[in-house]
Order: C-alpha cells, then structure tokens, then sequence
C-alpha cells in the first residue's frame, strides 16, 4: 500500500464509521493515563499524540490542566472528529494532518504517545521513517509510551496487516537511544465485545 493509499483507506474509515465503533475505540484512556501518571509525566510537560486521531485523550489531558498539546494522524477526518467533539477547546491543540513516517517535527516534545501506529508499520523504511521522526521530535530524557498488538495479538486491523511485538522485540526496533523501562500487557475489549492483547512499553531517550 503507498502512502497516498494508505491515507485514503484511512480517511475513508472514518468517513464510513462513528468514532465509538472503530475497534480501537476507548471510552476512558486509563493504559494512557496511569502511564503517564506512573512515569511522572505532568501537566507542564509537552506530548505529542502519534495517531491520536479522534481519541479523547487529548480531552483528558485538557481536563488535567495540560497546556502543550499536539495530536498528529494521517486522516483529517479523525481529527476533524476530535476538533468538532471538544469544540471550543479544539484552539488549546495543536492538530498536524501528516504520515507519521515521512514527517519531520519542528520541534522537540517531553512525551512521545502512540496508542497503535507503530505496530501497522510492516515494512522495514516505514519504522525507519518513523524512528527518524522519534529522533528528531522527542526532547533529552524525555518520555516515549508505545502500544502495539502483542504477540497473541490480531494479525490484521481494519483490513491492514499489523506487526505485534513484546517489549523485547519492541525495544530493538527503538533502537540503543530509547532505553526500556517498563512493559505491560492490555486486553482491549472492543465496542463489539471482542477481546485484543495489547503490549504496551515505556521508554527514556537516552541518547
């Protein structure tokens, strides 16, 4: 799939479904939340949101008082979703329309938060592009929460094949400048009742 491709296929998702029947859809993010909780991530830090589409952790964050927001997705309707639901505090964001693998941040971030990008990223100058973009975006020592597929996880989501990991296999992909420092396990129920196993994995830019 080329990249234009796989803008449209995603563009059309969210063209075609209600934000709260994609299966990926939380009512609460509490993994995301208790992590950045956990690793002491706080409300004058900087995040950006990888994928964050039209998830409502960005409204959570807003409620907790954060003030340096990016939510960045390949789909301008995800985003749109999110700009339409928080309406008036849609300005304290900061939205990027962009694929995450050939993006290049302007700026660095103190958390780096990808809820399910990282693991549809199946050929190898996809995650090459994406660590070029975690290089360049997060700060010194500043904080990367990754979740993906474990490997019990789905094979396929929303018809795209997917690369699941454990926090070992995760890790290697990060490469030496990202140290592991906590991985978790999730199982996800979807809207429809469906259960999916999810790894998830904390890492401090060292380097």
């Amino acid at each position: 799939m080329t990249r234009s491709e796989e803008d449209g296929h995603w563009a059309q998702v969210y063209e075609a479904k209600a934000p709260t029947t994609v299966s990926w859809y939380q009512e609460t993010p509490e993994q995301s939340l208790r992590a950045l909780d956990r690793f002491e991530a706080t409300a004058c830090s900087s995040l950006i949101d990888v994928g964050g589409g039209a998830s409502s952790l960005v409204d959570a964050l807003i409620e907790q008082g954060w003030q340096d927001l990016t939510v960045l997705d390949i789909a301008a309707p995800a985003l749109a979703a999110s700009k339409a639901r928080l309406g008036a505090m849609a300005e304290k964001v900061r939205w990027e329309v962009a694929d995450i693998t050939i993006w290049r941040p302007r700026r660095k971030y103190d958390v780096w938060h990808d809820r399910a990008v990282f693991h549809f990223l199946t050929e190898p100058e996809q995650r090459e592009g994406y660590r070029s973009a975690l290089s360049r975006g997060v700060a010194e020592d500043g904080l990367v929460i990754i979740a993906t597929f474990a490997l019990d996880g789905p094979e396929k989501c929303s018809g795209l094949p997917v690369q699941r990991y454990d926090p070992a296999s995760l890790a290697a992909e990060m490469g030496d400048g990202f140290q592991l420092i906590d991985g978790w396990l999730e199982e996800h129920v979807t809207p429809w009742g469906a259960s999916q196993s999810f790894n998830w994995c904390a890492f401090r830019r060292t380097g």
